[in-house]
C-alpha cells in the first residue's frame, strides 16, 4: 500500500485576513465569478470586506445564504445557484456544515473551492471530505471529494468574535485527531484518501495534541474576551490545520465512528460535532484498554475546557438500553471507522465501552 498524504493547496491565517482575500485569490491564479455560500454571522460580519477585497482584485462574485444542514436538498439548492450565477469559483464562508456544503457542490461541478471559517469549530475547512447529513440531523454519509480546497483563509479576528462554544467544540474534534491517528498508523489502515500514513502525518496530529494540553485553556479565555492572541492562534491552527492534515492524512477510528452513532439519539441533536466526537474520544480510550493516565489526562483536559464527558452532558442522562444499542448498531456499522480498530468491535463491546466511559466521566466530577 502506497503512502498519501492530502493537503489544501494553500493555507492562510491571521489577523484580518479575510482583507487579503482577493489578493490571495489572484496570487494564486483564482479568478471568478465566486460564488459565496455564507453562513449568516459570516454574511453579517464579512460582506463589507468581501466587496473591498474581491472588489479590489477585480473578482465578481455573488453571495448564496446556507439553510444551515449540509444534506442533500442543500447541495442541490447550492448547485442551481451556482449555476444560475455562472460561478466557476464556490466559496464557503461559516461553519463546519457551510463548508462542507459549499465542498460538496465544487467538487460535484468540477469547480476549485475556498474555505474561510468563522469559526475554529472542527477540522473540516482543510479536508477533502464532507459530512452529510439528513434533514432531520442524524449522520447519513462521508462524501470523500477529488481535490482539498485550493485556499483555506482563517480570519482569527472573525474567529475572536465566535462563541466559546465553537472554539471549544473545534478542541473537542482535534482531541480525536491525535488517538485516531496513531491507532490508524499502527494498524497499518487505509488513510481518508486511500493510502498508508507517512511520519509527517502522524507528527502533526501529535502535535495538534500537544497544543491542545498546553494553550487550550489561554485560548478559551482569549475568545471569552474576544482578543486574538498567540495561545489563540496556535489552537486555531491546531483546530483547523494541523487536525486536518492529521486526520485525513492518517485516518479516523472509534471516535468519530462512536460520534455517527450518537448521532442516531435525537437528544444528542442540539450538541455539536465535536462535543459529541470528544466523548467518543473517551469511548475510543476504553475501548483499547488505555493507561489510566491518559484518561486521566484527556479527562482533565475535557474538563478544563467545557467538553462533554458524560452521556447526561449529551443530553442522554437517562438513556436506556435501547438508546445505547441504536448508538451501538449505527457506530459499528458496515464500512465505519470504528472497524479501523485493531481488533474486532461489536455492537455489545460497544455498548459497553459507552457505560465504562460514562461511569468514568461521572466519577470523575465527584469530589475527592
Amino acid at each position: 500500500m502506497l503512502s498519501v498524504f492530502s493537503s489544501p493547496g494553500h493555507y492562510v491565517q491571521g489577523r484580518n485576513a479575510t482583507a487579503a482575500l482577493g489578493a490571495e485569490m489572484a496570487r494564486l491564479g483564482i479568478g471568478g465569478p465566486v460564488l459565496i455560500v455564507a453562513g449568516a454571522s459570516a454574511r453579517r460580519l464579512l460582506e463589507q470586506t468581501w466587496e473591498r477585497s474581491l472588489g479590489d482584485a477585480k473578482i465578481g462574485y455573488s453571495v448564496h445564504d446556507s439553510g444551515g444542514e449540509c444534506s442533500g436538498a442543500e447541495i442541490a439548492r447550492i448547485t442551481d445557484a451556482v449555476r444560475e450565477s455562472g460561478g466557476t469559483v464556490v466559496l464557503g464562508a461559516g461553519g463546519g456544515k457551510v463548508l462542507d456544503s459549499a465542498r460538496a457542490v465544487a467538487d460535484d461541478l468540477e469547480l476549485p473551492m475556498i474555505s474561510c471559517p468563522t469559526a475554529a469549530s472542527s477540522d473540516a475547512p482543510c479536508s477533502a471530505l464532507s459530512v452529510i447529513y439528513r434533514e432531520t440531523g442524524d449522520f447519513e454519509a462521508y462524501q470523500l471529494v477529488r481535490r482539498n480546497p485550493a485556499l483555506v483563509l482563517v480570519d482569527t479576528s472573525v474567529i475572536a468574535r465566535a462563541p466559546a462554544r465553537l472554539l471549544t467544540a473545534g478542541m473537542g474534534d482535534a482531541l480525536a485527531t491525535w488517538f485516531e491517528a496513531r491507532t490508524c498508523s499502527a494498524a497499518r489502515v487505509r488513510n481518508m484518501r486511500g493510502g498508508a500514513s507517512t511520519s509527517s502525518a502522524t507528527a502533526l496530529a501529535r502535535l495538534c495534541y500537544d497544543t491542545l494540553l498546553a494553550d487550550g485553556s489561554q485560548a478559551l479565555a482569549a475568545v471569552r474576551e474576544h482578543a486574538v492572541t498567540p495561545a489563540l492562534e496556535r489552537v486555531v491552527e491546531a483546530n483547523t490545520l494541523l487536525s486536518g492534515l492529521g486526520f485525513e492524512s492518517s485516518g479516523l477510528a472509534a471516535a468519530h465512528a462512536v460520534h455517527n452513532g450518537l448521532t442516531a439519539a435525537p437528544g444528542t441533536h442540539s450538541f455539536l460535532h465535536g462535543e459529541k466526537v470528544a466523548f467518543g474520544v473517551l469511548t475510543q480510550l476504553v475501548l483499547e484498554g488505555a493507561p489510566a493516565a491518559e484518561v486521566e489526562t484527556v479527562l482533565g483536559f475535557c474538563t478544563a475546557v467545557g467538553l462533554p464527558t458524560t452521556l447526561a452532558d449529551l443530553g442522554l442522562a437517562d438513556a436506556d438500553a435501547e438508546t445505547l444499542s441504536a448508538i451501538a448498531i449505527r457506530a459499528t456499522a458496515p464500512g465505519e471507522t470504528i472497524h479501523n480498530e485493531p481488533f474486532d468491535v461489536d455492537v455489545a463491546m460497544t455498548v459497553d465501552a459507552l457505560r465504562a466511559a460514562d461511569a468514568l466521566g461521572r466519577g470523575w466530577r465527584r469530589p475527592g
